[in-house]
């Protein structure tokens, strides 16, 4: 059987993720809880469930979603609205499977290398010279095995692939990875172990490490870092990163605006936005 792995979303013509026009499969966990995420849907590793109260339909338009939760966890509110009890919710999905306005939906599912490829492939086309498949998350290293199958699958059907990471993780993979890559977008955010941690829960220094190895063992992998420029957490740093990269082969620098783009989505995730 072949192996699966679990991911949000496959996002079509995309022009910000690599050269050309890109097919990017957001993978699903991430060990970074980075205050300002944009796709907190991507952080856990299991499928978990959202909801926009403004898609549904009420509890007298259909009320299936309490009738099929086997766990108390969906109710209703005076206005007829869902009301998700996060605690008591064990993540069957069932009331995303049963809604039918797609009020509550599930955030993540699983599949194989062959159907991420098959779905690629569709976009083909579209890529011409340089253009290609970029592996996006969450942290796509968090499912390594299942990483390597996709990489894989890709080169033998000779499509480019990129890899977008926070560089969070075991360098053997990273390294087998990077082998299979025709480049890599690879964040830097701080300088500074200490603010790294505060604000991503982490600290910089297997992330800085993983790069200059990377640098080392393979100088001609095309490598991207991408800096997202946060006010009050790195907008003074921009310089320091620059010349940390300075002294590396074949390494390009582009800045990210923050933005609040994905603010809503930790509200129908029943989260906070922390930043």
């Amino acid at each position: 059987m072949s192996r699966t792995g679990t991911i949000c979303n496959i996002q079509r013509y995309s022009l910000h993720d690599g050269p050309g026009i890109r097919t990017v499969v957001f993978f699903k966990g991430c060990p970074l809880r980075c205050r300002w995420c944009c796709n907190p849907e991507t952080q856990n590793p299991q499928p978990e469930i959202s909801y926009l109260r403004s898609k549904c339909i009420g509890k007298t338009g259909c009320g299936f979603c309490e009738n099929v939760c086997g766990s108390g966890a969906v109710g209703f509110d005076k206005q007829g609205g869902a009301v998700i009890e996060r605690e008591k919710c064990v993540n069957c999905l069932r009331c995303a499977e049963i809604c039918p306005s797609k009020a509550i939906r599930a955030e993540g599912r699983a599949v194989t290398a062959s159907e991420i490829l098959d779905a690629t492939e569709r976009d083909a086309v579209f890529y011409r010279d340089d253009g290609g498949l970029t592996i996006s998350g969450g942290e796509p290293l968090m499912q390594g095995a299942f990483l390597l199958d996709v990489l894989e699958e890709a080169k033998r059907r000779k499509i480019s692939t990129a890899l977008e990471t926070c560089g969070f993780g075991e360098y053997g993979l990273l390294r087998q990875a990077a082998a299979l890559l025709n480049g890599i977008l690879y964040d830097i955010k701080s300088m500074d172990p200490e603010t790294h941690q505060i604000w991503t829960g982490r600290d910089n220094a297997l992330i800085l490490e993983n790069f200059r190895r990377l640098c080392q063992d393979i100088p001609a992998l095309s490598k991207t870092v991408r800096i997202p420029v946060i006010p009050g957490f790195n907008d003074s740093e921009i310089a320091k990163i620059q010349s940390f990269l300075s002294g590396f082969p074949n390494v390009s620098c582009e800045a990210l605006s923050y933005h609040r783009f994905g603010v809503g989505k930790y509200a129908a995730l029943g989260r906070e936005y922390a930043f």
